[in-house]
């Protein structure tokens, strides 16, 4: 991408903005504890790892595998210099608008180089995953997972929106996801969830409210994964239910263009037609790529061109949005690009769950039931 670009170095911003660590991870190993950090990879030597002075002592150095660090009072300060003394004229640099520093971006805009952003062709250089890369994503799955069923069993009425999450962050913090995580809610009344989402807090649950947990984490490999059910003790109500069956509809309409030679915009297109006849709008993109960095390139959305390839993996997670913009419905499941339709990483159904159901009737249920997300190659 840097030779057909025509760039001579590459800088790679990485910060505690959780699911914005990764691309560093990705090129050096480094694991962000806290601040921020930079890998420069330059087109024809080695990278460096440019820390900020005040995070010398922060985080692992012996870890990663970029063996070159340094630690400048104004880490732009000094690769504007590094670009100087190697006659840099074009840089490429990922994380220009949401991750790096003001400070740095300042001393850059002074150096003598053209800056270039890189976000779009870093994210596609990497969309389609490796053998290894699919073993860590199918190993954070399996952590996840693990989290929704103690989400499952510790659900009851009269506990906190926290507490029912709590057992669920437990678990996923024990298997190794560490800080990389992000875990919201959409929640209501009435057997309805209000369409924004929020930090689970002290909120007291009733039988009737509809939870939406929305959990994100990366495993100890670093990839990240998304997942969430529905989850209610009493009946959703009718607008929600009419969601639910737009909802399982969709997806179904989806999964067979998760295909190569299909755009990422025809994913969408198929979930947004299926919504539009039952009355409903979408609230946002119907997901995104994902991997090393929480949300990646192409995005799944109306102009995404980006044709697919096999091994891509996206994070499919369509809201359904009321009328009158109130109430929603909101899942997410993570699938691979397959050779003939999408395969889905979760073996879990798609249903309203009440706390009341075990993971071993669920998993021995899905062995005999034919499943909604067929695995590719199934009989």
């Amino acid at each position: 991408m840097m030779e057909r670009d025509g760039l001579d170095a590459l800088i790679v911003c990485g910060n505690q903005y959780a699911g914005f660590e990764g691309a560093v991870f990705y090129l050096s190993g480094f694991e962000i504890v806290h601040r921020y950090v930079y890998v420069v990879l330059p087109l024809a030597s080695e990278p460096t790892l440019v820390f900020p002075r005040e995070a010398q002592w922060i985080g692992d150095k012996s870890k990663p595998w970029v063996r070159d660090q340094v630690w400048p009072e104004i880490p732009g300060k000094w690769i504007a210099a590094r670009g100087r003394e190697r006659h840099w004229r074009r840089v490429g640099i990922y994380g220009l608008d949401s991750i790096m520093a003001v400070r740095d971006y300042r001393e850059l805009g002074q150096g003598p180089f053209q800056i270039v952003p890189v976000d779009f062709q870093f994210d596609i250089a990497r969309a389609v995953k490796s053998d290894e890369e699919l073993s860590e994503i199918r190993d954070a799955m399996a952590i996840i997972v693990d989290g929704f069923w103690a989400l499952v069993d510790a659900y009851e009425p009269g506990k906190t929106e926290a507490e029912i999450m709590a057992p669920a962050v437990e678990s996923f913090f024990a298997r190794g996801a560490g800080p990389r995580m992000m875990n919201i809610l959409l929640s209501g009344s009435g057997g309805e969830a209000e369409a924004s989402f929020k930090i689970p807090g002290r909120r007291v649950v009733k039988p009737d409210d509809l939870l939406l947990y929305s959990l994100e984490i990366a495993g100890p490999g670093g990839y990240w994964v998304e997942f969430s059910r529905p989850l209610i003790g009493g009946r959703p109500s009718r607008r929600t239910e009419a969601m639910a069956e737009a909802y399982r509809l969709a997806l179904e309409a989806a999964r067979p263009v998760m295909r190569p030679g299909e755009r990422a915009s025809s994913i969408h297109r198929a979930i947004v037609e299926v919504f539009a006849q039952h009355g409903f709008s979408l609230g946002h993109l119907s997901g995104h790529s994902i991997g090393a960095t929480m949300i990646e390139h192409p995005a799944i959305g109306q102009s995404s061109d980006v044709e697919l390839e096999e091994n891509m993996v996206l994070s499919l997670h369509p809201q359904v949005v009321s009328q009158d913009g109130k109430v929603c419905l909101y899942t997410q499941d993570t699938y691979r690009v397959g050779r003939s339709q999408g395969e889905c990483l979760a073996d879990v159904p798609w249903k309203f769950f009440n706390g009341g159901e075990k993971r071993e009737d669920a998993d021995a249920r899905s062995r005999i039931r034919k499943p909604l997300w067929k695995p590719e190659g199934a009989k």
